[in-house]
């Protein structure tokens, strides 16, 4: 079996395309949350929370699917010689507490949640838009 450097390359690029198109739709779900997540904190209530939850379960969703694509994705990229490393996590820590406790305080450090892996998505982002063209 003869290595194919262009083949290798072209799957390398596929995976990169995947994890991306993954990442987006949970940065859209994030975006979601996020805004849902406002209206809660200036009092929304149960439907906002139930909302932004969804948003959330949503974009953890996606994040699994990234998760997936993203370690194909590096897989690819030591077949060509290349590293990347990338974490990505959202932690649902604070998901009990949301409905039960709601309150300004836990809506936002839910909110700060959403942020940061809203900050994770787009960072992931940007790296491998970065990468990409020199593969």
């Amino acid at each position: 079996m003869t290595y194919d450097l262009n083949k290798e390359r072209q799957e390398a690029r596929d995976a990169a395309h995947r994890a991306l198109q993954s990442l987006e739709l949970a940065r859209n779900d994030l975006n979601k949350a996020s805004t849902w997540g406002l209206f809660d904190m200036l009092g929304g209530g149960t439907f906002t929370t139930f909302i932004k939850r969804k948003n959330m379960r949503n974009a953890q969703q996606h994040l699994r699917y990234a998760s997936r694509d993203l370690q194909i994705f590096i897989k690819e990229l030591n077949d060509v010689n290349m590293n990347f490393q990338l974490n990505i996590e959202m932690d649902d820590f604070l998901s009990f507490a949301d409905y039960f406790f709601d309150g300004f305080f836990v809506d936002w450090m839910v909110q700060d949640k959403i942020q940061k892996a809203l900050d994770e998505v787009n960072n992931a982002i940007f790296q491998i838009n970065n990468i990409l063209p020199r593969i």
